[in-house]
């Protein structure tokens, strides 16, 4: 029998599998991320020029400011 607990933690282990094989980058465009977090790039340039996002020396944005939006959300 298949219980709930079985489920959940083959979907932890698929969900780890994944990101061994599809890492994260260190920094994404305005337009990744924006497909990250399901708004526009114009969205995500206000973002930016409001100061909600910070971009890194290289004028993108670090993967780490994606994750503190998305815990944001």
């Amino acid at each position: 029998m298949v219980t709930e607990d079985i489920l959940i933690e083959c979907a932890r282990r698929g969900t780890e599998i994944y990101a061994e094989q599809h890492p994260l980058p260190a920094q994404v465009s305005q337009v990744q991320a924006g497909q990250m977090l399901g708004l526009s790039a114009q969205k995500i340039g206000k973002m930016v020029k409001d100061g909600h996002l910070a971009l890194n020396g290289l004028g993108m944005i670090p993967i780490s400011e994606i994750d503190r939006a998305l815990r944001l959300k």
